[in-house]
């Protein structure tokens, strides 16, 4: 029988017979998230799987898992009406503490922001990131250039999807690169070799395109309120600093697209800068 590799036992749905044996892809506080197939060999799918806490009540422990997995269910079902872009759920049973949801290939935006910013000098970056408040002239050809860089353009991805989740009710609660991921689009044939250098500059570029995905909505509820949506928008930009320091300053972009996206982004954003107040006295504070 096909059993995943890895130490922990996996969920009884996985001990079945399959083409394929399922994979342990990450393991957090509360969950294991698998890689195997659903109905077909080769259609590949996510299994996320809470197993029973033994510092917990069993029964509290069952109602717990039963709640947070129907919840996080009923809030993709929802997205997927909106039209955000955000993974099917395909199978579920709470009460056994799993569920089947669509596998997005591609890469997390962490990694393809990190790949892109490895592939650039720190002088290039600088001048991408500071090409607005750049006043030389030579500067300034290059602040022309970075309104149209691959970079920017997935900023402006990432803040259309942020305002699509939030214009449809629901807080992510994780808010993060690591949890939005990059879907390529389809291929469009074969490759050539050795190509020019502008060529060469556009397949660099491949890594940030895609369609920007929003996963694992462990943490997600359904809200309208201004604060929740504030506090979502503070905890990407904390992690969008921490992670990707190189290109803080391009931030400013996600929060355009994302007012661009959302009509009621303004009241969020002026809740953010609050939020962004009590974040700084916490920290002076310690």
């Amino acid at each position: 029988m096909a059993t995943a590799q890895t130490e922990f036992p996996p969920p009884k749905v996985l001990t079945y017979p399959a083409s394929a044996p399922p994979t342990l892809i990450t393991q957090g506080a509360e969950g294991r998230l698998y890689k195997t197939t659903h109905l077909l060999p080769d259609r590949p799918c996510a299994l996320k799987y809470r197993p029973p806490k033994p510092y917990r009540h069993p029964i509290l422990d069952a109602r717990l898992t039963k709640a947070r997995l129907s919840s996080e269910a009923k809030v993709l079902e929802r997205c997927r009406r909106e039209g955000v872009p955000v993974p099917a759920v395909y199978a579920m049973d709470p009460a056994a503490g799993w569920m089947m949801m669509e596998w997005i290939e591609g890469i997390p935006v962490r990694m393809g922001i990190n790949e892109w910013l490895g592939e650039r000098s720190d002088g290039e970056e600088e001048e991408g990131a500071a090409a607005a408040v750049e006043t030389d002239s030579a500067r300034q050809e290059e602040a022309d250039e970075t309104t149209t860089t691959p970079l920017v353009d997935l900023m402006k991805r990432i803040g259309a999807a942020v305002g699509a989740l939030h214009r449809t009710g629901v807080v992510h609660g994780d808010l993060t690169t690591s949890n939005m991921m990059l879907r390529p689009p389809p291929s469009q044939g074969g490759q050539v070799d050795g190509g020019t250098a502008g060529e060469e500059k556009e397949d660099k570029a491949k890594v940030l395109e895609g369609d920007v995905v929003l996963i694992d909505f462990g943490l997600a509820t359904q809200s309208m309120s201004d604060e929740d949506r504030a506090v979502d928008l503070y905890v990407l930009e904390r992690a969008f600093a921490s992670t990707h320091p190189r290109a803080e300053r391009l931030f400013a972009t996600v929060l355009a697209s994302y007012k661009d996206t959302f009509k009621k982004a303004s009241s969020v954003l002026v809740k953010l800068a609050d939020v962004r107040m009590r974040g700084r006295k916490r920290s002076m504070l310690g």
